[in-house]
């Protein structure tokens, strides 16, 4: 890096990580400075972004992991946006994770990875928020994981009756489990522009 512009380094660093948040050790080397020093950076930045009143968030420390979080005087404004009516649009990852738990319910996060091939939080997170799936129990194995399925927002949202109405997957979808998500992606796509 010619410019060691550390501040603006370490923002897009915690903000890429997101909720499982960076330790300072991760920092350190990442930005290939010392313990000590990525300490006192992360102390500087928290003291600005707390400080700085024009800012929403700060940076606060959990499990011994720096993140992004929103300032808590600000939590009115948040929840009138969660309460407020989401747009119908899902991304590319929303609409995969969602095909894939349409089909393969009740199912695990992992589970759902293991298919898509890449972390899920977000999606699944953001299909929470949507009331389009729920935690439906939990796994017997080890760890107990949350099982995931759809909600009859999920029906409403497609127009389907129950789950029956999906459209069947083909034979050999067990070669490629991919083709899941492929499939219901189209069938969602097409339900949604219907829908709007």
């Amino acid at each position: 890096m010619a410019s060691h512009n550390y501040k603006a380094i370490t923002e897009a660093l915690l903000f890429t990580a997101g909720d499982a948040g960076l330790s300072n050790d991760q920092i350190a080397n990442a930005l290939n400075i010392s313990q000590l020093e990525a300490e006192q950076l992360m102390s500087e930045m928290q003291e600005n972004y707390q400080m700085d009143e024009s800012k929403g968030i700060e940076i606060a420390i959990y499990a011994e992991k720096y993140q992004f979080v929103t300032k808590k005087d600000l939590s009115d404004y948040i929840k009138l946006l969660a309460d407020s009516p989401s747009p119908s649009t899902l991304t590319q990852a929303g609409l995969e994770t969602l095909a894939i738990i349409a089909y393969k319910q009740p199912v695990t996060r992992v589970q759902i990875e293991e298919v898509r091939g890449v972390k899920t939080d977000g999606p699944v997170h953001t299909l929470i928020a949507r009331g389009l799936i729920k935690e439906v129990g939990r796994n017997e194995g080890a760890g107990r994981a949350i099982l995931y399925g759809t909600t009859e927002e999920f029906l409403d949202y497609l127009g389907l009756k129950d789950l029956s109405e999906l459209p069947p997957l083909p034979e050999d979808v067990e070669e490629d489990e991919k083709e899941d998500s492929d499939l219901f992606f189209e069938s969602l796509k097409n339900g949604l522009s219907a829908n709007e």
